[in-house]
């Protein structure tokens, strides 16, 4: 389980990315890379990492489901994901 404070942070990252998407997209069309480096470095979408959203682990991340791998078998064994059945054959 992650610490609730790398969890926030994410989300964080998250918002400032969004916030500057378009700026970013402008400078970027423009050839204004000193304006760029005047964002902040979490504006950067590079920063970003996938984790899971009940856990926070960044490994073993599915992004069809956006849980873990760890998560996601639990979850599934439990009947708790619609679709998703144990293969046999």
């Amino acid at each position: 389980m992650a610490k609730e404070g790398i969890k926030a942070r994410d989300v964080k990252r998250q918002k400032l990315v969004a916030k500057y998407a378009a700026k970013r997209a402008a400078l970027k069309e423009a050839g204004d890379y000193d304006g760029l480096q005047k964002l902040p470095k979490n504006s950067s979408p590079v920063r970003l990492h996938n984790r899971c959203k009940i856990t926070g682990r960044p490994r073993g991340y599915m992004r069809k489901f956006g849980i873990s791998r760890v998560l996601f078998r639990k979850m599934a064994l439990a009947g708790k994901i619609p679709g998703v059945t144990k293969a046999s054959w």
